[in-house]
């Protein structure tokens, strides 16, 4: 291919965002997820309760993720979403698959380091599918759990954050990968009694923080607010790709 003056295009809106939310327990991210337009959920847990919305049935297996992804490639389903709930528990599921894979019980004994080396061929593929979803106009919203993990700063004391709950290399993909990062949360005051004894105490709404500070992995590639309602709608009010496709009233 030639490269000249004449090759050069405009980049247009033209795929979904890829999405990824972490938060602790019951922070409100499936509830968010499911509030997408036109929802399907693929449940590498159990995590909908009560929420009203077309699932596939609970993934035993890393074939049943990949398989619920590879159906959404047909056309005339109508869904505009597919949540993937829960990244940490889809992990132990592809390090089933490098152990069975590799004729061994556990994905460990493959050697020093080498089976999570292996998973990333995996994770790959999941990433890949979701990312062609996405070019389909479907939205790949990935759940997961946060950990507190310490932080080695090169230009400062070490410190905590929260970040994606998942190996170290899983963890990059997704960094590298997403279009957004978001941490649900409720925004903490801490108060000191009477008694000077530290006292925490919620303040305001759920939120998504999608800008990163140093207690929190996060990001956009939208130049967001830092942090926006825990709530689709006011999500999406900030996402090109939403404003483009919304349908328009006379």
């Amino acid at each position: 291919m030639s490269i000249s003056l004449d090759s050069i295009k405009r980049n247009t809106i033209s795929r979904a965002p890829l999405i990824v939310v972490h938060g602790p327990p019951g922070a409100g991210k499936t509830y968010f997820a499911a509030h997408a337009p036109n929802p399907i959920v693929i449940r590498a847990e159990d995590g909908l309760g009560a929420l009203d919305v077309d699932a596939f049935p609970p993934a035993e297996t890393y074939q049943d993720v990949i398989d619920a992804l590879a159906s959404l490639f047909d056309d005339g389903h109508g869904y505009q979403s597919v949540v993937i709930d829960s990244l940490s528990a889809l992990e132990p599921l592809i390090w089933a698959q490098v152990a069975r894979d590799a004729g061994v019980k556990n994905h460990e004994e493959i050697g020093y380091g080498k089976g999570y080396i292996l998973a990333m061929d995996y994770w790959n593929d999941v990433m890949s599918a979701c990312k062609a979803l996405s070019h389909k106009g479907i939205t790949p919203i990935l759940i997961a759990h946060s950990a507190i993990v310490r932080y080695d700063a090169p230009d400062a004391d070490p410190y905590d954050r929260y970040q994606i709950k998942l190996h170290k290399r899983a963890f990059a993909l997704m960094v590298e990968q997403a279009d957004v990062i978001g941490f649900a949360n409720t925004p903490v005051h801490v108060k000191k009694s009477e008694e000077a004894k530290n006292k925490a105490v919620t303040k305001g709404k759920r939120q998504l923080q999608v800008s990163e500070t140093p207690a929190v992995i996060a990001k956009n590639r939208y130049s967001m607010p830092d942090t926006v309602p825990l709530e689709w709608g006011a999500f999406a009010e900030h996402v090109p790709f939403y404003q483009a496709t919304a349908p328009t009233t006379e």
